[in-house]
């Protein structure tokens, strides 16, 4: 998959906000709602006013040329699980990320990664998370995604896969191409009905995300954290290496949680769920050959007495479903909210 051009629509949109605004409004929500709420990087990168300045950035990897975790839905290219996102709508992606998503929870993914890297640190148990632990990881470059749209622009369009022709017409984007399939598995996945135990929803705004995660947790006293490099360039990209835990792991409070994935669409768009059966983690990781820093977040998903049985979690955990938490890193275009101390 090439780079995409941002669609001549979204353009014409993001450049009428911008000389109306020198903050965006989605920024100026932010701030009016969570004052004591830093903005993650995954959503900064997103709040962009020169849209067509297409940098690259930094992301999490673990594994072989993947992209999040693919789990076998049947659709994208390739196969394989790995930790990390590859880019954002018009970046390079080969696998769909919807990593901690309800998706994780249904299908089994593929046993080319384990091929590939089979000492890669796909999965982990939670008793791993301690300063010391080493893990193999890699780090590797990306392209933004799609940027933030205002809600009163958002909510003008259509978005739903019944109206996907007109979505397409409106964004000029040939039926026939990938960007029109990926454009679809974003609406039917938005569509499909939650799994036991979650509420989810797909915020095509900044501002609805805001509201769906205050919503759920209850509160506007909450954190938002997402993965990131703490001392890296854009330039820098580091290789497959052991990385070491060098920080006390911090448990973010729970037990409920909010996480949004982004989307493969015209503009931002994330998948969000909440749910109470998952732990939160930050925990700081360095490099051992080139001493990258890294403020990574980690996902322990502790009933996975509902997960497909072939899932290869388990295969390399070496363990049977519910019996005992399944940990992962997050990609670097994923969210998680939840309260603070």
């Amino acid at each position: 998959m090439g780079r995409y051009t941002i669609p001549s629509l979204l353009l014409l949109v993001l450049a009428l906000v911008s000389v109306n605004h020198a903050t965006l409004p989605s920024q100026v929500y932010w701030n009016t709602v969570l004052p004591n709420t830093p903005i993650p990087k995954a959503i900064s990168d997103l709040l962009r006013v020169d849209v067509a300045d297409q940098k690259t950035s930094t992301s999490v990897n673990v594994g072989h040329g993947g992209v999040g975790v693919y789990v076998g839905h049947g659709h994208g290219k390739g196969s394989g699980v790995s930790v990390g996102v590859g880019g954002g709508y018009y970046g390079h992606y080969h696998h769909y990320h919807h990593y901690g998503g309800s998706f994780i929870y249904r299908y089994a993914a593929s046993d080319d990664q384990l091929r590939d890297d089979p000492n890669v640190a796909l999965f982990f148990r939670e008793e791993s998370l301690r300063s010391g632990t080493k893990m193999n990881l890699h780090f590797t470059k990306t392209t933004p995604g799609a940027p933030f749209i205002p809600r009163s622009a958002s909510e003008t369009l259509p978005f739903s896969s019944a109206k996907l022709p007109e979505i397409l017409t409106r964004f000029s984007v040939d039926p026939k191409s990938e960007q029109a399939a990926e454009m679809k598995t974003t609406l039917r996945e938005c569509e499909e009905p939650t799994v036991r135990g979650e509420d989810k929803f797909c915020a095509t705004s900044l501002e609805s995300m805001v509201d769906f995660a205050t919503s759920e947790l209850g509160t506007n006293r909450v954190i938002a954290v997402s993965t990131n490099t703490v001392d890296a360039t854009d330039e820098v990209e580091s290789p497959m290496q052991a990385y070491t835990i060098t920080s006390t792991v911090q448990e973010l409070v729970g037990p409920k949680m909010v996480a949004c994935h982004a989307q493969l669409y015209a503009y931002a768009v994330f998948y969000c769920h909440a749910t109470e059966t998952s732990k939160a983690y930050v925990v700081q990781l360095k490099g051992d050959e080139d001493r990258i820093v890294v403020k990574a977040v980690a996902i322990c998903h502790t009933d996975t007495s509902s997960w497909n049985p072939k899932h290869l979690a388990f295969r390399v955990l070496n363990i049977k479903p519910g019996t005992a938490p399944v940990c992962h890193f997050l990609p670097q275009d994923h969210v998680v909210w939840t309260k603070t101390n």
